[in-house]
């Protein structure tokens, strides 16, 4: 697995995810509105890999926090946690990050400032050493869908560098890989930033896993000749009623893949799903610079001066289009995420085991 970020040395080290392929590139982060620089400018991206880094962030910040009390620790991190709430508004992982840290902090008010900022820092390593446990086990519910011969299509990143490690959307084609099974991967080239073809095809190169990069405006005639047999992806943000927001396309992917009979998966942890939205409808989408659009990594060119430009960084795919929703807990139908957060729920009793032969009605 390819490392993303890490403590060390009493600073947040991250790979600079905007040099690859061409260059592997660690930054050292010495303080909190660094590695918030980071998320924003995609340094480190991916939803779960952004909210390991805003935990990092936050103990980073508390390292330099003086306060003689609780309440003066806790009132000077306020000001830390709404910069990283404010970096990427999409993705969940970050907010959820954040309250983890403040209830965390809260079970331990009783504790000594010093004791406090150590604590924070083995919660941040704690999240990225839990994600790694998840995403293993995101791969193992999900390879079930993978079949010996088939080519599966994913769109944009998520994979170890989208994490803490072994990814989501990757995570059952590499368990799949363990069991023995010989398959492909075609990936999208994912614009304007190509993260499928800087990152996934790269990524899935160091592990030996065979792939083919093509055009985004590819999938559809791959589709139409028989040449996919499944499509894996990640997602940013899971509405209460299955409704996912991915990278912009994703939604184009999806409806293609009803159209051919395709099954169609979402790989994601339990806290990329936002329990307090009802839909994807009030999902907020980012949307980023045309610099972006209008330049190859903001160098070169390549649409006329002042032409105007939308680039949204994400869209949201209705639940219908979805297949399952693969979690460490199990595969879901997008209309049981609800009961996920349900006590007591019977998680063996909504699990779908078996791969599928095309998407759920």
């Amino acid at each position: 697995m390819v490392k993303t970020i890490e403590w060390a040395d009493g600073k947040v080290i991250m790979l600079d995810q905007s040099r690859l392929p061409i260059e592997v590139r660690y930054i050292e982060c010495d303080n909190y509105l660094t590695v918030a620089e980071g998320i924003r400018n995609l340094w480190i991206r991916g939803a779960p890999a952004i909210g390991i880094a805003a935990a990092m962030g936050v103990a980073l910040a508390a390292q330099d926090i003086e306060a003689e009390t609780y309440e003066g620790f806790a009132e000077k991190l306020e000001p830390v946690f709404s910069a990283f709430l404010a970096t990427r508004p999409t993705a969940v992982n970050i907010r959820w990050a954040v309250e983890r840290l403040k209830v965390f902090l809260a079970k331990h008010r009783e504790e000594r400032v010093q004791r406090l900022r150590e604590l924070l820092v083995q919660e941040a390593n704690g999240i990225l050493e839990e994600d790694i446990r998840i995403n293993r086990a995101i791969g193992e519910w999900g390879a079930q869908f993978i079949r010996d011969g088939d080519t599966v299509l994913t769109h944009c990143n998520a994979g170890s560098l989208a994490t803490g490690g072994y990814g989501t959307a990757t995570a059952p084609m590499l368990v799949a890989r363990e069991q023995g099974k010989k398959f492909e991967v075609v990936a999208d080239e994912t614009r304007p930033v190509l993260q499928g073809a800087r990152l996934t095809a790269w990524e899935l190169m160091q592990e030996g896993i065979p792939v083919t990069l093509i055009t985004d405006n590819t999938a559809g005639a791959l589709m139409k000749n028989g040449e996919i047999d499944l499509a894996i992806v990640g997602t940013d943000r899971t509405a209460l009623n299955g409704d996912v927001a991915n990278k912009i396309g994703t939604y184009t992917v999806a409806v293609l893949c009803k159209e051919h009979g395709i099954p169609f998966y979402v790989a994601a942890p339990l806290s990329s799903i936002d329990f307090s939205i009802a839909s994807g409808d009030l999902i907020p989408i980012e949307e980023r610079g045309a610099e972006e659009v209008t330049h190859i990594f903001g160098t070169c060119r390549i649409a006329p001066e002042g032409v105007k430009v939308r680039n949204l960084a994400f869209d949201v795919t209705p639940a219908r289009y979805v297949s399952a929703i693969i979690t460490e807990k199990g595969a879901f139908r997008p209309v049981d995420v609800r009961d996920l957060a349900r006590p007591g729920a019977d998680l063996e009793k909504l699990r779908i085991v078996g791969a599928m032969k095309g998407p759920l009605s």
